[in-house]
Protein backbone atom coordinates (compact mmCIF):
# COMPACT_ATOMS: atom_id res chain seq x y z
CA UNK A 1 0.00 0.00 0.00
CA UNK A 2 1.67 3.19 -1.16
CA UNK A 3 0.96 6.86 -0.68
CA UNK A 4 3.71 8.66 -2.54
CA UNK A 5 4.51 11.84 -0.65
CA UNK A 6 6.21 13.70 -3.50
CA UNK A 7 3.41 13.10 -6.04
CA UNK A 8 1.66 16.29 -7.08
CA UNK A 9 -1.67 16.87 -5.39
CA UNK A 10 -5.01 16.95 -7.16
CA UNK A 11 -5.17 20.72 -6.74
CA UNK A 12 -1.64 21.21 -8.10
CA UNK A 13 -2.37 19.18 -11.23
CA UNK A 14 -5.64 20.98 -11.88
CA UNK A 15 -3.92 24.35 -11.37
CA UNK A 16 -1.45 23.37 -14.10
CA UNK A 17 -4.35 22.89 -16.52
CA UNK A 18 -4.66 19.11 -16.47
CA UNK A 19 -8.08 17.50 -16.83
CA UNK A 20 -8.28 14.61 -14.36
CA UNK A 21 -10.41 11.49 -14.67
CA UNK A 22 -12.49 10.22 -11.77
CA UNK A 23 -14.23 6.86 -11.49
CA UNK A 24 -17.82 5.76 -12.12
CA UNK A 25 -20.74 4.25 -10.25
CA UNK A 26 -20.17 2.25 -7.08
CA UNK A 27 -23.73 1.40 -6.01
CA UNK A 28 -24.80 0.17 -9.44
CA UNK A 29 -21.77 -2.11 -9.53
CA UNK A 30 -22.35 -3.45 -6.01
CA UNK A 31 -25.95 -4.40 -6.81
CA UNK A 32 -24.74 -6.26 -9.90
CA UNK A 33 -22.40 -8.19 -7.63
CA UNK A 34 -25.14 -9.24 -5.22
CA UNK A 35 -25.81 -6.35 -2.83
CA UNK A 36 -29.50 -6.45 -1.88
CA UNK A 37 -31.72 -3.38 -2.19
CA UNK A 38 -32.01 -3.08 1.60
CA UNK A 39 -28.44 -4.08 2.42
CA UNK A 40 -25.91 -1.58 3.76
CA UNK A 41 -23.34 -0.94 0.98
CA UNK A 42 -20.70 0.33 3.39
CA UNK A 43 -20.79 -2.90 5.40
CA UNK A 44 -19.34 -4.68 2.35
CA UNK A 45 -16.03 -2.92 3.04
CA UNK A 46 -15.78 -5.34 5.98
CA UNK A 47 -17.82 -8.34 4.83
CA UNK A 48 -16.89 -8.37 1.11
CA UNK A 49 -13.69 -6.30 0.78
CA UNK A 50 -12.58 -8.28 -2.26
CA UNK A 51 -15.70 -7.19 -4.18
CA UNK A 52 -15.20 -3.53 -3.31
CA UNK A 53 -11.55 -3.86 -4.34
CA UNK A 54 -12.53 -5.41 -7.69
CA UNK A 55 -14.66 -2.37 -8.48
CA UNK A 56 -11.83 0.05 -7.69
CA UNK A 57 -9.41 -2.05 -9.74
CA UNK A 58 -11.77 -1.99 -12.73
CA UNK A 59 -11.96 1.81 -12.76
CA UNK A 60 -8.22 2.22 -12.32
CA UNK A 61 -7.64 -0.14 -15.24
CA UNK A 62 -10.08 1.97 -17.27
CA UNK A 63 -7.91 5.04 -16.77
CA UNK A 64 -9.23 6.76 -13.65
CA UNK A 65 -6.77 9.06 -11.88
CA UNK A 66 -8.78 8.75 -8.68
CA UNK A 67 -11.23 6.35 -7.06
CA UNK A 68 -13.92 7.01 -4.50
CA UNK A 69 -14.29 5.04 -1.31
CA UNK A 70 -17.35 2.87 -0.70
CA UNK A 71 -18.44 5.15 2.14
CA UNK A 72 -21.19 7.32 0.64
CA UNK A 73 -23.68 6.39 3.38
CA UNK A 74 -21.04 5.89 6.03
CA UNK A 75 -21.94 8.64 8.49
CA UNK A 76 -23.39 7.52 11.83
CA UNK A 77 -26.65 9.34 11.07
CA UNK A 78 -27.01 7.60 7.72
CA UNK A 79 -26.18 4.20 9.23
CA UNK A 80 -28.85 4.50 11.95
CA UNK A 81 -31.64 2.78 9.96
CA UNK A 82 -29.33 -0.19 9.43
CA UNK A 83 -28.59 -0.38 13.15
CA UNK A 84 -24.92 0.18 12.38
CA UNK A 85 -24.22 3.73 13.62
CA UNK A 86 -21.57 2.40 15.97
CA UNK A 87 -19.62 0.93 13.07
CA UNK A 88 -19.18 4.21 11.17
CA UNK A 89 -15.50 4.64 12.02
CA UNK A 90 -14.60 1.04 11.16
CA UNK A 91 -16.49 1.11 7.85
CA UNK A 92 -14.85 4.35 6.72
CA UNK A 93 -11.32 3.29 7.65
CA UNK A 94 -11.85 0.02 5.77
CA UNK A 95 -13.32 1.84 2.75
CA UNK A 96 -10.32 4.16 2.48
CA UNK A 97 -7.80 1.36 2.96
CA UNK A 98 -9.34 -0.72 0.18
CA UNK A 99 -9.19 2.20 -2.25
CA UNK A 100 -5.66 3.09 -1.09
CA UNK A 101 -4.43 -0.44 -1.74
CA UNK A 102 -6.08 -0.46 -5.17
CA UNK A 103 -4.66 2.84 -6.39
CA UNK A 104 -1.21 1.87 -4.98
CA UNK A 105 0.53 5.18 -5.58
CA UNK A 106 -0.82 5.61 -9.13
CA UNK A 107 -3.44 8.21 -8.24
CA UNK A 108 -5.73 9.49 -5.53
CA UNK A 109 -8.39 8.31 -3.11
CA UNK A 110 -11.52 10.43 -2.70
CA UNK A 111 -13.25 9.83 0.62
CA UNK A 112 -16.94 9.75 -0.31
CA UNK A 113 -19.32 11.51 2.09
CA UNK A 114 -23.00 11.54 1.20
CA UNK A 115 -25.95 13.27 2.87
CA UNK A 116 -27.20 11.92 6.19
CA UNK A 117 -30.80 11.46 4.92
CA UNK A 118 -31.84 13.69 7.85
CA UNK A 119 -33.34 17.16 7.65
CA UNK A 120 -32.09 20.03 9.78
CA UNK A 121 -34.61 21.70 12.10
CA UNK A 122 -34.66 24.97 10.18
CA UNK A 123 -35.57 23.03 7.02
CA UNK A 124 -38.44 21.12 8.61
CA UNK A 125 -36.60 18.18 10.16
CA UNK A 126 -35.40 17.11 13.59
CA UNK A 127 -31.60 17.03 13.27
CA UNK A 128 -29.43 19.74 14.78
CA UNK A 129 -26.33 21.39 13.35
CA UNK A 130 -24.27 19.78 16.10
CA UNK A 131 -25.56 16.32 15.20
CA UNK A 132 -24.64 16.92 11.57
CA UNK A 133 -21.21 18.21 12.51
CA UNK A 134 -20.32 15.37 14.87
CA UNK A 135 -21.51 12.71 12.40
CA UNK A 136 -19.47 14.19 9.56
CA UNK A 137 -16.48 14.77 11.85
CA UNK A 138 -16.28 11.09 12.77
CA UNK A 139 -16.57 10.07 9.13
CA UNK A 140 -13.99 12.41 7.62
CA UNK A 141 -11.43 11.69 10.33
CA UNK A 142 -11.80 7.96 9.72
CA UNK A 143 -11.43 8.43 5.96
CA UNK A 144 -8.24 10.40 6.48
CA UNK A 145 -6.95 7.74 8.88
CA UNK A 146 -7.64 5.07 6.27
CA UNK A 147 -5.61 6.88 3.62
CA UNK A 148 -7.90 9.25 1.69
CA UNK A 149 -6.22 12.05 -0.29
CA UNK A 150 -9.31 14.27 -0.38
CA UNK A 151 -12.81 14.39 1.06
CA UNK A 152 -15.58 14.30 -1.56
CA UNK A 153 -18.87 15.52 -0.09
CA UNK A 154 -21.41 14.63 -2.76
CA UNK A 155 -25.05 14.39 -3.87
CA UNK A 156 -25.94 17.21 -1.53
CA UNK A 157 -29.28 19.01 -1.65
CA UNK A 158 -29.11 21.25 1.43
CA UNK A 159 -26.58 24.04 1.71
CA UNK A 160 -26.98 23.97 5.49
CA UNK A 161 -25.99 20.30 5.67
CA UNK A 162 -23.24 20.66 3.08
CA UNK A 163 -21.64 23.55 4.93
CA UNK A 164 -21.50 21.49 8.13
CA UNK A 165 -19.81 18.68 6.22
CA UNK A 166 -17.29 21.11 4.70
CA UNK A 167 -16.64 22.67 8.11
CA UNK A 168 -16.13 19.27 9.72
CA UNK A 169 -13.65 18.28 7.03
CA UNK A 170 -11.70 21.55 7.07
CA UNK A 171 -11.49 21.71 10.86
CA UNK A 172 -10.64 18.06 11.53
CA UNK A 173 -8.51 16.89 8.57
CA UNK A 174 -5.64 18.24 6.50
CA UNK A 175 -7.26 17.12 3.25
CA UNK A 176 -8.60 19.22 0.37
CA UNK A 177 -12.39 19.26 0.31
CA UNK A 178 -14.61 18.68 -2.71
CA UNK A 179 -18.34 19.37 -2.46
CA UNK A 180 -20.90 18.59 -5.16
CA UNK A 181 -24.64 19.07 -5.40
CA UNK A 182 -27.45 17.39 -7.28
CA UNK A 183 -29.77 19.62 -9.35
CA UNK A 184 -33.18 19.06 -10.90
CA UNK A 185 -34.15 20.76 -14.15
CA UNK A 186 -37.20 22.98 -13.67
CA UNK A 187 -39.00 25.32 -16.12
CA UNK A 188 -36.91 28.23 -14.77
CA UNK A 189 -33.61 26.36 -14.71
CA UNK A 190 -31.66 24.06 -12.40
CA UNK A 191 -32.34 23.94 -8.66
CA UNK A 192 -31.42 21.78 -5.67
CA UNK A 193 -34.22 20.15 -3.66
CA UNK A 194 -34.04 23.16 -1.34
CA UNK A 195 -34.31 25.65 -4.20
CA UNK A 196 -30.70 26.78 -4.62
CA UNK A 197 -29.29 27.53 -8.07
CA UNK A 198 -25.88 26.32 -9.32
CA UNK A 199 -24.59 29.88 -8.99
CA UNK A 200 -25.71 30.17 -5.35
CA UNK A 201 -24.29 26.76 -4.49
CA UNK A 202 -20.90 27.55 -6.03
CA UNK A 203 -20.67 30.95 -4.35
CA UNK A 204 -21.61 29.69 -0.90
CA UNK A 205 -19.45 26.58 -1.03
CA UNK A 206 -16.37 28.61 -1.96
CA UNK A 207 -17.14 30.98 0.91
CA UNK A 208 -17.49 27.96 3.23
CA UNK A 209 -14.01 26.77 2.32
CA UNK A 210 -14.52 24.09 -0.32
CA UNK A 211 -11.43 23.64 -2.50
CA UNK A 212 -13.37 22.07 -5.38
CA UNK A 213 -17.07 22.47 -6.18
CA UNK A 214 -19.27 20.70 -8.66
CA UNK A 215 -22.26 18.53 -9.44
CA UNK A 216 -23.08 14.85 -9.49
CA UNK A 217 -26.01 12.51 -10.02
CA UNK A 218 -29.54 13.51 -11.05
CA UNK A 219 -28.55 14.41 -14.61
CA UNK A 220 -26.95 12.97 -17.70
CA UNK A 221 -23.86 14.60 -19.14
CA UNK A 222 -25.77 16.95 -21.47
CA UNK A 223 -27.48 18.78 -18.60
CA UNK A 224 -24.21 18.87 -16.70
CA UNK A 225 -22.72 21.12 -19.34
CA UNK A 226 -25.16 23.94 -18.53
CA UNK A 227 -24.83 23.40 -14.77
CA UNK A 228 -21.04 23.60 -14.99
CA UNK A 229 -21.25 26.74 -17.12
CA UNK A 230 -23.33 28.42 -14.42
CA UNK A 231 -21.05 27.30 -11.61
CA UNK A 232 -17.97 28.46 -13.51
CA UNK A 233 -19.49 31.93 -13.94
CA UNK A 234 -20.02 32.15 -10.18
CA UNK A 235 -16.67 30.63 -9.19
CA UNK A 236 -14.18 31.51 -11.96
CA UNK A 237 -11.06 30.42 -10.04
CA UNK A 238 -12.30 27.26 -8.32
CA UNK A 239 -11.83 23.75 -9.77
CA UNK A 240 -15.07 22.01 -10.79
CA UNK A 241 -15.76 18.27 -10.59
CA UNK A 242 -18.53 16.51 -12.52
CA UNK A 243 -19.88 13.01 -11.95
CA UNK A 244 -22.68 12.58 -14.52
CA UNK A 245 -25.17 9.73 -14.70
CA UNK A 246 -25.26 7.58 -17.83
CA UNK A 247 -28.48 9.40 -18.71
CA UNK A 248 -31.67 9.45 -16.69
CA UNK A 249 -32.93 6.12 -15.34
CA UNK A 250 -35.51 4.25 -17.41
CA UNK A 251 -37.59 1.42 -15.92
CA UNK A 252 -38.36 -1.48 -18.24
CA UNK A 253 -39.92 -4.78 -17.10
CA UNK A 254 -39.32 -3.77 -13.51
CA UNK A 255 -35.61 -3.14 -14.02
CA UNK A 256 -33.79 0.18 -14.09
CA UNK A 257 -31.53 1.02 -17.03
CA UNK A 258 -29.24 3.95 -17.85
CA UNK A 259 -29.00 4.26 -21.62
CA UNK A 260 -26.25 6.78 -22.35
CA UNK A 261 -23.49 4.76 -24.00
CA UNK A 262 -19.78 5.25 -23.34
CA UNK A 263 -19.44 6.68 -26.85
CA UNK A 264 -22.21 9.22 -26.28
CA UNK A 265 -20.82 10.40 -22.95
CA UNK A 266 -17.37 10.73 -24.47
CA UNK A 267 -18.81 12.82 -27.32
CA UNK A 268 -19.92 15.46 -24.81
CA UNK A 269 -16.63 15.74 -22.96
CA UNK A 270 -15.21 18.55 -25.11
CA UNK A 271 -18.21 20.78 -24.41
CA UNK A 272 -18.05 19.89 -20.71
CA UNK A 273 -14.42 20.98 -20.55
CA UNK A 274 -15.19 24.19 -22.45
CA UNK A 275 -17.93 24.89 -19.90
CA UNK A 276 -15.32 24.74 -17.14
CA UNK A 277 -14.98 21.17 -15.84
CA UNK A 278 -11.58 20.16 -14.42
CA UNK A 279 -12.33 16.67 -13.08
CA UNK A 280 -14.70 14.35 -14.96
CA UNK A 281 -16.12 11.01 -13.88
CA UNK A 282 -19.41 9.16 -13.68
CA UNK A 283 -22.27 8.50 -11.30
CA UNK A 284 -25.27 6.16 -11.51
CA UNK A 285 -25.19 3.75 -14.43
CA UNK A 286 -21.65 4.50 -15.53
CA UNK A 287 -19.23 1.60 -15.90
CA UNK A 288 -15.50 1.14 -16.49
CA UNK A 289 -16.32 1.27 -20.22
CA UNK A 290 -17.78 4.77 -19.77
CA UNK A 291 -14.72 5.93 -17.83
CA UNK A 292 -12.37 4.41 -20.41
CA UNK A 293 -14.15 6.28 -23.22
CA UNK A 294 -14.05 9.57 -21.29
CA UNK A 295 -10.36 9.08 -20.42
CA UNK A 296 -9.46 8.32 -24.04
CA UNK A 297 -11.22 11.46 -25.25
CA UNK A 298 -9.58 13.69 -22.64
CA UNK A 299 -6.10 12.29 -23.21
CA UNK A 300 -6.35 12.54 -26.97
Amino acid sequence: MKKIQDMKTILERVAEGEILISDGAMGTFLHEKGLGQRDCPESWCVSHPEVVREIADAYIAAGADMVETNSFGGSALRLLPHGMAGKARAFNIAAARIAREAIDGKGYVLGSVGPTAQLIKQEGGKATLEEFYQSFKEQVMALEEGGADAICIETMGSLVEAKEAVRAAKENTKLPVICTFTFDKKPRGFFTMMGATPEKVATELVAAGADVVGTNCGNGIVNMIEIVRKMRAAAPATPILVHANAGMPVVEDGKTFFKDTPEFMASQVDDLIKAGANIIGGCCGTTPAHIAAIAKTVRN
